[in-house]
């Protein structure tokens, strides 16, 4: 993956993912987005990048999203990274293709840790 997309409403989420991807050395072509459609229009011409999506989000949420993303035949992985700890929400994510992983809020190091084997075959 060249590029990494954080979509979360919530900045200071965004600013923690990002710092722990530097940590890890994922510090090049980072974009983060406040707003999901900002990231859908940027994402029209993009065709291989990894997704952290946020699911509760005021203006779209992240299965609109992800709907969204469904509706165009598309090569994104998504990782998403909610405070939902419901069952359904988890079984739901399972339901798309691109979704790679679901994981709890707060991403910390042990978290990162256990995506990285994945994010290595990205």
């Amino acid at each position: 993956m060249s590029i990494i997309i954080l979509v979360d409403d919530q900045p200071i989420a965004n600013f923690i993912t990002r710092k722990l991807l530097e940590i890890e050395g994922y510090n090049k072509n980072v974009l983060d987005f406040t707003n999901p459609e900002e990231a859908l229009a940027y994402l029209e011409d993009k065709q291989k990048t990894l997704i952290f999506l946020d699911l509760n989000m005021p203006e779209m949420n992240g299965w609109e999203f992800l709907d969204s993303l469904e509706s165009k035949k598309h090569e994104h992985k998504i990782i998403i990274l909610s405070s939902s700890t419901s069952s359904i929400d988890q079984t739901r994510a399972k339901t798309y293709e691109s979704v790679i992983r679901y994981v709890e809020k707060p991403l910390n190091k042990a978290k990162f840790n256990e995506l990285q084997p994945l994010l290595n075959k990205l």
